[in-house]
């Protein structure tokens, strides 16, 4: 009570309203701060704080209300807030001066004493902040999303792994990334996925919310969060277009396909890549990054391409029988391949070596270059052969859709997926030499019937 007298004068006298009295016998009783008293005429200024010297002891300059100005022997000047407690007094530090400037610190102060009045410790307060920060960082939406992306990534190739990786970070941490995952809510959500759909984007942002509740499914079962804010916005974005097929040649184009092949006077390793990838059915990416370890058995009547899985898509091991007419193309892919016949082990390694790409290896556009050169741009594209493929093979009513389907590493679920363990490779083995008989037939007929204008 005493010292709240010398703060506040005489709280008895009857001058002072009976609530004021109260309160600051309650601040005195219970959290030893007094709030609303008569202000401090020995307050501080910037001009009192800088001029403020070092002594060979520390010096307390005060501002009222349990604030005052700490000077360290060494010159430093910081910000300390006196206060009692549950009966204890205790002390609080706020910062150095002038990095905590004189109205932020009176701003400190004047948000404890709040505190103590709804019967917070502000020592306390303060460091269920920082346990909250602290675990606001361990499990933003950016780290629990490259935890996720960790913990698939051996489920993934390569490349889908970075697409993922690139469309969250450009797209998604901006806005959310710094955010305790705990604390984005649908709207958060869905006003990120919108800047998406803004730049015409639609399919892409509909991808994106996918990634976003993958990461939300994930944090839910490490325990991280309790529900996907992804889950109700789907209503609320724009529907993605619908989807258009890959453009391919259709079965009856093939001869004047292979006709405008044969006449086109590109570099022939790309002419081999593009015939490689329509003979054995795979995706380019198959194609471009293939190595001469992979094959097996060209010698013999079984020959192989055993695809390591790192390299498939769907990340499982693809074996591809391969017919006389692709092991034809193999002899000749060898002969042409410059850097392995030197030796270079570096780029002698892959089917389709090129020293100035990054990679080692042919591009994309080379073979697509190809489809442009010969009046296919926008007709048709190199992954179309695969559709062709299928709905040739399909349509010949000679192979089962389970083989087809296997040759095109689709994935299947469920008791489908488990039969199809068995690989199936000699009917496979079959269908492969079958299609590439087709193609033959097509290409010799299109030598007769010369070029012709396509679909």
């Amino acid at each position: 009570m005493a010292e709240l007298q010398g703060l506040c004068g005489d709280i008895s006298s009857r001058s002072i309203p009976l609530r004021f009295r109260l309160a600051c016998w309650y601040a005195g009783n219970n959290v030893g701060m007094m709030v609303g008293c008569i202000a401090d005429t020995n307050m501080l200024t910037d001009t009192a704080i800088r001029a403020l010297k070092a002594d060979s002891r520390p010096i307390k300059k005060s501002d009222g209300g349990g604030l005052f100005i700490y000077v360290t022997p060494e010159g430093s000047k910081l910000w300390r807030l006196a206060y009692r407690f549950n009966g204890k007094q205790k002390l609080l530090s706020g910062g150095p001066y002038p990095l905590v400037k004189l109205a932020d610190a009176r701003q400190w102060r004047d948000e404890a004493k709040a505190d103590l009045f709804a019967g917070r410790d502000p020592s306390a307060v303060r460091k269920a902040k920082k346990r909250a920060q602290k675990d606001a960082c361990e499990n933003s939406f950016e780290t629990v999303s490259r935890e996720w992306i960790e913990a698939r990534r051996c489920a993934w190739s390569e490349r889908y792994a970075r697409v993922v990786e690139t469309r969250l970070r450009e797209d998604i941490f901006p806005d959310l990334g710094k955010l305790a995952i705990t604390e984005i809510d649908p709207p958060m959500l869905l006003t990120a996925l919108r800047k998406i759909e803004a730049r015409g984007s639609i399919e892409m942002a509909h991808r994106v919310r996918n990634y976003c509740s993958e990461v939300f499914r994930f944090a839910i079962a490490m325990e991280k969060c309790r529900s996907d804010p992804s889950r109700d916005i789907g209503p609320a974005m724009k529907k993605p277009p619908p989807v258009q097929h890959r453009a391919k040649v259709e079965a009856k184009d093939l001869p004047g396909f292979f006709a405008r092949l044969n006449q086109d006077e590109g570099e022939r390793m790309s002419h081999l890549a593009l015939r490689w990838t329509i003979h054995t059915m795979v995706r380019t990416q198959e194609t471009r990054f293939a190595e001469w370890n992979e094959f097996e058995g060209l010698d013999g009547d079984e020959p192989l391409w055993r695809i390591p899985a790192q390299r498939m898509k769907m990340r499982t091991e693809h074996l591809v029988p391969l017919s006389p007419q692709s092991v034809a193309l193999l002899r000749e892919i060898d002969e042409l391949n410059a850097f392995r016949q030197a030796g270079n082990e570096r780029l002698g390694r892959f089917l389709f070596p090129v020293a100035s790409s990054k990679t080692g290896t042919i591009s994309e556009n080379r073979m697509l270059d190809i489809m442009y050169r010969i009046g296919l741009r926008g007709k048709a594209t190199v992954h179309g052969f695969r559709g062709l493929a299928s709905t040739v093979l399909n349509e010949s009513g000679q192979f089962e859709p389970d083989w087809i389907e296997m040759q095109l590493a689709h994935t299947q679920r469920g008791v489908r997926a488990a039969y199809n363990s068995a690989r199936y490779l000699s009917q496979r083995r079959e269908m492969m030499r079958w299609w590439s008989d087709y193609l033959e037939k097509a290409e010799q007929q299109g030598v007769r019937n010369g070029a012709q204008a396509l679909a």
